[in-house]
Order: structure tokens, then C-alpha cells, then sequence
């Protein structure tokens, strides 16, 4: 009973106004028990194997199911939306929605938070450049360590496929070069290396492509994509990981250019 009490004074904590801080204590409550029902959600649609676009359930049914309140349901799903896990929409056949999986959800809220520092000159290319070198030259290595053949032939393809585009086609390019290396970032087989590195593809390559496109020699590209395929090919990670390398610092060099340029 004692420790009752004690619980009950803390939770309606007297402020210096002489005031109760009962009600900021139940929202603290509320925001507590709400992170709780949001991983029960995420364990819930990861247990149940669902997918993006599968129906989770509507609002009030799943108060029921996890035993909460509406309110503290809407903020567990909140939670939910901010991370891009799930959508919620209204009408007949509405309801709660998966959005994407926890790995997807974590990619899209990543590159969000990048393209707004972008935006906002928080951080640079030429910074997301240098993160880039630290993630995409071990990645390389990775490919070709234990290259599989399903990997090696979707890489055939797309050099084969830039390699014959005309020298004005750049949407060929953009594509083949953000397709090679997202194949790469893939074939190391982690979920996790995977959503670190969304950013690159939905982000800072748009980007930079579009700044670099007045100044870029697409030959030099291609050369760099051929000899990166075939050292993944040959399995030779140090020949991958020195290509890779090479590529980005060629990336960086060209920007410098045009900064010069722009003066």
C-alpha cells in the first residue's frame, strides 16, 4: 500500500506553483505505453511475415487487440508513420496499412533526413561524398569475395547496356550507374547494409548527376564500371575495392572542377 502511494505522489509530482503535474505525468504515461504497443505492432507485422500494402487492421479493432486506448493507439501509430513503417487511409476499405518493412522504413527515413540537410546546406556533396567512399569501396571488396552468378550477370547486363548507349544518352547512364552500384550495395546479402545506403541511390546521386552532368566524361564512367565488373568477376576484392575508389575520388575531382568553374 505504502509503495501505492509513493507511486501515486511521484506520478502527480507537486510543480513550484504549488500545482500537480498530474496531467503532463499522464501524457508521459501515455507517450510510454504507446512506444510499447508500437513494437508490439512491429513484432506483430514482422511475426505475421506481412508486406507493404498488406492490411494491418482498422483503427479501433486494433485498440482492441493490444488492449489500449484509442488515444494512446493513434500515438503508437504516429510513431509508426514517422518511421515509415505504416500509412493510414479513410473511406470504405480504409483502415492501417503496412507501408514498408523496418530495413525500408529506415532507408526512407535516412534519405529523407539527408535530402533535407542537402536542401538546407546542412551538409554537403562533397561530405556525402567522403561517407560514400567509406561505405561503397568495402562493399566492393564485398561483392568480390564471393561473387554469385546471379549478381555477376545483372552487372554484365548494365555495363553492356551503358556501353552501347550514344554519347548523348543520359538517362541510359544515370540509370546503368545508379543500377551498378545498388546491385553491389544488394549482393553483400544485409538488410542493414542495404538501408544504410539508400541514401546514396535516392539522394546524392540525383544530385550529383545533376551538377557533374556539364562536366562528367561518360567514357571514363563506362571504364571505371567495366574494370570494377571485372575485378568482381576475377574475385579479387583489393582489385575491386582500388576501382571503386578511384571511381568516387574521380567523382570528387570533377566536382571541385566545377566549383572552380561556378568561382
Amino acid at each position: 500500500m505504502r509503495g501505492d502511494r509513493a507511486r501515486f505522489e511521484h506520478a502527480v509530482s507537486v510543480r513550484p506553483d504549488g500545482r500537480t503535474g498530474a496531467r503532463s505525468s499522464a501524457r508521459r504515461a501515455i507517450r510510454a505505453a504507446s512506444e510499447q504497443v508500437a513494437v508490439e505492432i512491429q513484432h506483430y507485422i514482422q511475426r505475421e511475415g506481412l508486406q507493404p500494402d498488406d492490411f494491418l487492421g482498422r483503427e479501433e479493432d486494433l485498440a482492441a487487440d493490444f488492449g489500449v486506448s484509442r488515444p494512446t493507439l493513434r500515438e503508437a501509430l504516429r510513431l509508426l508513420a514517422s518511421g515509415n513503417l505504416i500509412r493510414a487511409t479513410k473511406g470504405p476499405g480504409g483502415g492501417i496499412f503496412v507501408a514498408r518493412t523496418a530495413e525500408e522504413g529506415m532507408s526512407r527515413s535516412l534519405s529523407d533526413a539527408i535530402a533535407m540537410m542537402l536542401e538546407t546546406g546542412t551538409v554537403t556533396l562533397d561530405e556525402l561524398l567522403d561517407a560514400r567512399l567509406l561505405l561503397e569501396v568495402p562493399l566492393a571488396g564485398l561483392a568480390a569475395y564471393q561473387p554469385d552468378e546471379e549478381t555477376l550477370k545483372r552487372l554484365r547486363e548494365i555495363v553492356d547496356r551503358e556501353a552501347a548507349a550514344g554519347p548523348d544518352d543520359t538517362d541510359t547512364f544515370a540509370e546503368s550507374d545508379m543500377e551498378i552500384h545498388r546491385t553491389l550495395a544488394a549482393s553483400a546479402g544485409n538488410r542493414m547494409i542495404q538501408a544504410l545506403t539508400g541514401w546514396i541511390f535516392e539522394v546524392l546521386q540525383p544530385s550529383l548527376a545533376e551538377v557533374l552532368r556539364p562536366a562528367i566524361v561518360q567514357s571514363a564512367i563506362v571504364e571505371h564500371h567495366q574494370a570494377l565488373v571485372a575485378a568482381v568477376e576475377r574475385g579479387d576484392p583489393v582489385r575491386a575495392e582500388r576501382v571503386m575508389k578511384d571511381h568516387l575520388l574521380y567523382l570528387k575531382d570533377v566536382l571541385r572542377m566545377v566549383r572552380e568553374r561556378e568561382g
